[in-house]
């Protein structure tokens, strides 16, 4: 029988079956003589000799796992010892769970970071207008909340903003480069803000006053004819008894006399120093998208009005010149343009910035005494070391390369003069660098010598750069860090005095601060304009402790009176602690280092233009 089925490689397949039975076969196999003549040894034979019972036995008594037979005695052991010991450390690991832990608490706040927290409260005791419920200054309230209303020129609110100092007058040339300040160092140290748990604060101290900067002009328009300058009055004519914020000492939360609002239709240095602080603070609030185009547009239209209306804000003998004099726009010029290209991006302000007569103009070339002397009055310096950080970060080459590179040469004299090998600047006994040459209230300009000392030195170690030469010398960032931390360090109480400079930090700070909102105390009688005198010329220290404000601080001898009535010791201000509050942070906490791509969150990419070509050769 035979059945036909198909053969995958062609043909048929035929299966049939065949009639030779297997004992044939094996017949007719070939067979190994060499095996069948080969010796069994003992275990050999065993194996062939045993039953089928016998076989199943000598089996069991081995366990084969795959790659290996093993006994199965020794097999059960491991196992049991396996899972005893899995068991075991569950409970282990249960019981520790179940035991509380005793965390290691954290390392104590170093000096800086404390001082931090409350050089930043200092602003809110400043406030003006209606307070936010979080201002956490017991004896403060409301104030001035008819401010602009009143004045039959203005008419509309000006309500809001910071009181500059001691008194309650609102003045925005110092009040624009303080808010500029702090955005720098949100900029720059964002992420130890938001360590210590600051960054919150810090960001609502800086927007409430960029809100106000917005109500002093129309932040609507694209083009402005005039900008606020000050609301309040601070006239000193001999003689004068008319009642204002220098000649009354009250309370602002008390104040009933009007308060006048004073504009300016050509004043280039307020409205750049405007214009940078709202650019800066653009970039602080990039992630508010609406919030930050609205700050770009305003500080756009105030730096248009400052290069369309020349002027100086405080020329005239007017109250600005008395308190806040400003010698000359140019450097505002410089400052502003430079921030107004991080805000934008549009290299029309690189252009101007990097302009060879802007930049003569404003002296970054001539020195004189107080070259490298950076404050409310002269932004060259400043705007100088923001130029470097674009040359070290970015690079853009031609056709800016030339100017930033003199700015930045010149950056690296500015550092050299403060370290004390040079003898560019005197010191005081105590090692308190006179940077106003032993004038009054010289810790303003010590602090943001010491920030820009500090934010240098971060931009080199960011940039893979040890240090900077002063002539044939090279230094390390090293020495210039130690520069900053002594000088801070003198203003937190290594001085002579052993006095902090910053009241509320540490047990011996001034207790007579010339303010006249913490030297009169909150029970509830209102003490009008003459009736305060009382408290200004009592020798009990202050009610009110104004936590955070830095004072004007000692003479050109070490020596401090903590005296209320002379402000040239004890009065603090809205620029001297924004420096402050700078270079704490710059400081503060365990490692350095700054955020290098936030400032050029609106800076697109650069592709430097070649230079153009030589002039033809000519024999």
């Amino acid at each position: 029988m035979s059945m036909y089925g198909r053969d995958p490689w062609g043909g048929p397949l035929e299966i049939c079956h065949d009639s030779a039975t297997d004992d044939d076969r094996s017949r007719n196999l070939d067979l190994d003589r060499g095996a069948l003549s080969r010796t069994l040894d003992e275990t050999q034979q065993s194996w062939l000799l045993a039953g089928p019972g016998d076989q199943g036995r000598k089996k069991k008594k081995y366990v084969d796992i795959g790659c290996l037979v093993v006994s199965r005695k020794f097999f059960v052991w491991t196992l049991g010892v396996l899972l005893a010991a899995a068991v075991f450390a569950g409970v282990v690991a249960g019981i520790a769970k179940a035991i509380p832990r005793r965390h290691r608490p954290p390392p104590p706040p170093d000096d800086y970071t404390v001082a931090l927290h409350k050089a930043l409260m200092f602003f809110n005791a400043q406030r003006s207008g209606k307070l936010p419920k979080h201002n956490n200054v017991p004896w403060r309230g409301n104030s001035c909340m008819k401010d602009g209303l009143s004045d039959p020129a203005v008419r509309r609110s000006l309500v809001g903003g910071y009181y500059d100092a001691g008194d309650a007058v609102k003045l925005n040339f110092p009040a624009a480069f303080s808010m500029t300040l702090l955005s720098w160092s949100v900029i720059e140290y964002s992420a130890k803000y938001e360590a210590v748990g600051e960054l919150g604060h810090v960001r609502d101290i800086i927007k409430w006053g960029a809100d106000y900067f917005l109500k002093t002009f129309n932040s609507t328009a694209d083009s402005i004819d005039r900008v606020v300058v000050q609301v309040g009055s601070a006239a000193t004519s001999p003689g004068s008894t008319q009642p204002n914020d220098h000649y009354c000492w009250m309370r602002p939360e008390d104040i009933d006399y009007p308060r006048p609002v004073v504009e300016c239709h050509a004043c280039s240095d307020l409205a750049a120093e405007m214009a940078a602080a709202l650019a800066a603070a653009s970039i602080v609030f990039k992630d508010n998208k609406a919030y930050s185009q609205k700050l770009v547009h305003g500080a756009a239209t105030l730096f248009q009005f400052a290069r369309d209306r020349r002027g100086r804000y405080s020329a005239g003998g007017s109250d600005a010149a008395k308190l806040y004099n400003s010698t000359s726009y140019w450097d505002e010029f410089v400052w502003g343009s430079s921030w107004m290209y991080l805000a934008t991006g549009n290299s029309s302000y690189l252009t101007l910035a990097t302009h060879p007569k802007l930049a003569k103009h404003a002296g970054a070339f001539w020195g004189g005494p107080d070259y490298g002397v950076f404050s409310w009055d002269n932004k060259l310096t400043g705007a100088q070391v923001l130029l470097s950080r674009l040359r070290l970060f970015l690079s853009p080459g031609y056709p800016y390369e030339e100017m930033l590179r003199a700015f930045h040469n010149q950056t690296s004299i500015i550092m050299c003069s403060y370290l004390p090998i040079f003898k560019s600047f005197n010191r005081t006994k105590g090692g308190l660098i006179q940077l106003n040459h032993g004038k009054p209230q010289p810790l303003q300009y010590v602090v943001n010598a010491a920030f820009l000392a500090s934010v240098f030195s971060d931009y080199l170690e960011a940039a893979d750069t040890p240090g900077w030469y002063c002539g044939p010398h090279f230094y390390s960032i090293e020495v210039l860090r130690s520069f900053a931390r002594t000088q801070i360090e003198y203003i937190l109480g290594k001085n002579p005095l052993k006095m902090s400079y910053v009241v509320g930090f540490g047990k011996h700070y001034p207790k007579h601060v010339h303010h006249r909102g913490a030297s009169i105390p909150k029970n509830g009688v209102h003490y009008g304009c003459k009736g305060g005198w009382k408290w200004r010329d009592t020798k009990k220290p202050n009610p009110n402790i104004i936590v955070g404000a830095m004072v004007a601080g000692p003479d050109r001898h070490d020596g401090f009176k903590d005296v209320r009535k002379n402000h040239n010791y004890t009065e603090a201000t809205l620029a001297g602690n924004a420096g402050l509050v700078a270079a704490l942070v710059a400081l503060s906490g365990e490692g350095h280092g700054v955020d290098k791509n936030m400032m050029f969150s609106a800076v697109p990419p650069m592709f430097p233009s070649p230079p153009p070509p030589p002039a033809p050769w000519k024999p």
